[in-house]
């Protein structure tokens, strides 16, 4: 069975990153933009990562700017957007397209095993968030009001 340890994707420095280097690690995986009513859910990701980290938990985030054109930057502007207004310590990726042709091969992935209301497969806004086992099975899919604190007992139940 193919599982989020399968895949790779490039961080937003240019190296590649197999995500298989998680295993045994619970992962928040979420689409991100730095022009979205949502933004400030950095904050609340980042504390996650922070309380939890040490546990073995660890936020992924995949820039997208497929939605309203929110993330415009290159990769070095979201990044360094990322660390003057969130001083995030978590892995960001390269910007992706989580929807259509050109959809990321984990984002395809994240929503066949875990597909949203009404058992839709798209994503529908900037920041849906995938909660990933140690395993790397998709566990739960948020929606991108669900606010990160609120995921907490759902990372611990995890950990």
């Amino acid at each position: 069975m193919t599982t989020v340890m399968d895949f790779s994707a490039v961080l937003a420095n240019g190296k590649p990153q197999d995500l298989n280097d998680y295993q045994g690690k619970v992962l928040l995986i979420v689409n991100t933009a730095s022009k979205c009513g949502f933004t400030p859910q950095y904050t609340g990701l980042e504390s996650l990562h922070q309380t939890y980290g040490e546990r073995g938990f660890s936020v992924l985030a995949f820039p997208c700017n497929q939605f309203g054109g929110q993330e415009p930057g290159s990769e070095e502007e979201i990044q360094s957007f990322c660390d003057f207004n969130y001083q995030i310590s978590f892995p960001l990726f390269s910007k992706i397209e989580v929807n259509g042709a050109a959809s990321h091969p984990l984002y395809a992935h994240l929503k066949e095993q875990a597909p949203g209301a009404l058992g839709s497969k798209r994503i529908k806004w900037n920041f849906t968030k995938f909660l990933v086992n140690q395993q790397g099975e998709v566990v739960k899919r948020f929606a991108p009001s669900t606010k990160p604190e609120a995921i907490a007992s759902d990372i611990e139940a995890l950990l």
